[in-house]
């Protein structure tokens, strides 16, 4: 199955692609390789979700910021590639939580973005290397925000 049509199956509302807030681009490619810069979690009513976790969201809530982040990164693919069947495999996502001190749960919110394009991609071409760190400030107060690099077919 292509991976636009697993998109429609899943029945997911991707955001509009996200426009730079800064001096950069939302993605570049070179050669087979796509680089998405970090994106935050976008919401279709082009409002952001922000917080901080282990102070006014808990696990659920960042997951769910998380796996909106992934949505608009599925979006920049697909309008800088016309089609996410153009991916080959996710190689490496990094992921930032804005959260406390003690919050220790970074994984388990950038869960929400790795099993969304996990359950996109596949699992041998969806899952990567990761991290997942704790930060005290994202711009705009963003619970999260998550960077990726793609394998695109040649």
């Amino acid at each position: 199955m292509s991976y636009d049509a697993r998109i429609d199956e899943l029945k997911l509302e991707l955001p509009p692609a996200p426009k730079p807030m800064g001096v950069y681009k939302p993605i570049v490619q070179v050669g087979n390789m796509v680089y998405l810069s970090g994106h935050g979690p976008l919401k279709s009513d082009k409002t952001l979700i922000t917080g901080r976790l282990g102070l006014d969201m808990d696990v659920e809530v960042g997951y769910a910021a998380a796996r909106q982040t992934g949505l608009g990164m599925l979006a920049t693919l697909r309008e800088h590639l016309g089609s996410l069947d153009k991916i080959s495999r996710l190689v490496k996502l990094l992921g930032l939580v804005r959260c406390t001190e003690s919050f220790d749960a970074q994984p388990a919110v950038i869960n929400g973005c790795s099993e969304l394009f996990r359950d996109v991609f596949g699992e041998d071409a969806g899952v990567a290397a990761r991290s997942a760190l704790g930060t005290n400030a994202l711009p705009g107060g963003i619970a999260v925000e998550i960077e990726a690099i793609f394998e695109v077919k040649e």
